[in-house]
């Protein structure tokens, strides 16, 4: 299995330095560099926690109610579990952060592997996520991404239906064993 990975649509690279399975799903952690532009849409999990450490560069966080914090390097700051937030790189060079998810999620590790391969793939629509709503779905659900606000009111019954379809017609099964094995 690849330990380090890249999102050309999300313009980053993951490196997992220590898996849930290492750690008897512990802990998850993983480094991210991002690319300027780069990041990922409001959210919340359900499931776990993280703790966002910035290493080289700053580290933008958007939290609930448009809140904005960035974090220099060593500085941290936990999402809390059902927390709405996102990160992002609005600086003109590349940015390095930790991501300490507890308890470990191999479901958000196989979600990113697979993520990143059906990018690489050309799988991803102009809107930078995935073009098969089997997959979409299935990612949102293996990972515990719930998106926030009127697209998240939308969205999240039909992710669950399309997940579990995808589930049903072996398309998770062979994600994973395309991107994950």
């Amino acid at each position: 299995m690849k330990r380090t990975i890249y999102n050309p649509a999300l313009k980053e690279t993951i490196i997992f330095v220590t898996t849930s399975e290492e750690t008897s799903g512990a802990y998850s952690e993983l480094e991210i560099s991002l690319e300027p532009g780069g990041g990922n849409p409001m959210h919340y999990h359900k499931a776990y926690t993280e703790l966002f450490t910035a290493q080289e560069g700053v580290l933008g966080m958007e939290l609930k109610h448009g809140k904005k914090i960035f974090l220099k390097p060593g500085e941290s700051y936990l999402v809390k579990k059902g927390e709405n937030h996102r990160f992002f790189n609005q600086n003109d060079h590349p940015i390095t952060f930790t991501n300490k998810v507890v308890p470990g999620s191999t479901g958000l590790e196989n979600t990113l592997r697979i993520l990143c391969g059906l990018a690489q793939d050309g799988q991803y629509s102009k809107a930078n996520i995935p073009s098969n709503l089997y997959h979409m779905g299935i990612g949102a659900v293996m990972s515990d991404m719930r998106l926030t606000g009127l697209a998240g009111l939308i969205t999240t019954p039909l992710v669950s239906v399309l997940a579990y379809l995808g589930r049903k017609k072996g398309i998770e099964e062979a994600l994973i064993q395309k991107y994950c094995v």
